[in-house]
Parts: C-alpha cells; structure tokens; sequence
C-alpha cells in the first residue's frame, strides 16, 4: 500500500475490496456450474484464475492491512476499536485456514482432475464467501472509516496553513 503523502491509500484496498467480491461472484458460479456441467474448458480456465487471485493478491491485502491499517487502530485507545481490530485479525486467519482447504481443490479443478465432490466443494465456497463478505462489511463499516478519518487529519496537520 504505497502512496504519497496527499494521495489516498484506501483507494488500492478498496479497489481491493471490489476484486474480492467480483472474484467470490466468480467463485460462487464456478461451483453452480461444477454442479451442473462437471469440470469443463470453461471451469479450468475460471478455476486457475480464481485461485491465482486468492492466493496472492488477497493475501497480500490481508498483509497490507495488517501492517498499515491495523496498527494504528490497536493503538487509539479505543477499546471497541481496537476489539474490532483484533475480530478482523482473527477472520484473516480463518480465512487463511479456509483457504488453506479450498486452493488445492481449486488447483485440481484447474488441472482438470475430478475428485472434487461438487457438493463438498459448495459447501467450502459458501463458508468462505461468508468469512470473506462479512469480514469486508466490518472493515467498510467502522475500520477503514475510523482510519480514512485518521490519515485525512495527519495529511491536514501536514500541510502548510
């Protein structure tokens, strides 16, 4: 999350936000269609995709927030907040965990391999999805606010009156 001092940091973990959503849409069409239609042309390709996304830029999100958003927050001072903080924290690890279950269905999926049961692979998708959509609600809510409100103050501070 680089920026210069007067630019917007949140724009990149925002646009990150945005990705994530669009690629758990993808994800949650890719098990209706494995359901449906088995693992074709079409499943490989948005398989490979999917989990080349989750495997590195979403995790590199997760970093970025807790090395540029997060530290300030557990310091404020504000007990809710830093407790909101500590939630979040928490959810990057279940996500990872989940994640750690679903990346090598995704991989065979992607090489074609069929011992994927559809309705196990559902039901991994569902409860990630879920991790994922309400561990962003929390940080769109109250965390990237309460930072955003931060940073805006320090870049005023800043600046020559």
């Amino acid at each position: 999350m680089s920026a210069t001092p007067d630019s917007d940091p949140f724009e990149a973990l925002d646009a990150c936000h945005r990705d994530i959503a669009r690629h758990l849409a993808a994800l949650q069409a890719l098990a209706r269609h494995i359901e449906s239609d088995g693992i074709d042309d079409k499943a490989r390709h948005q398989a490979a995709t999917i989990e080349a996304f989750f495997s590195g830029t979403s995790r590199q999100h997760h970093r970025d927030e807790e090395q540029s958003v997060f530290p300030g927050l557990l310091n404020s001072g504000n007990a809710e907040l830093a407790q909101a903080v500590r939630t979040l924290q928490q959810d990057h690890g279940w996500i990872e965990e989940n994640w750690i279950e679903l990346a090598p269905r995704m991989r065979a999926i992607a090489a074609g391999n069929g011992w994927t049961d559809p309705v196990e692979f559902q039901n991994y998708v569902e409860v990630f999805s879920e991790l994922l959509l309400g561990h962003i609600a929390l940080e769109e809510t109250l965390i990237y606010p309460e930072s955003k409100a931060r940073w805006a103050q320090l870049v005023a501070q800043r600046r020559p009156a």
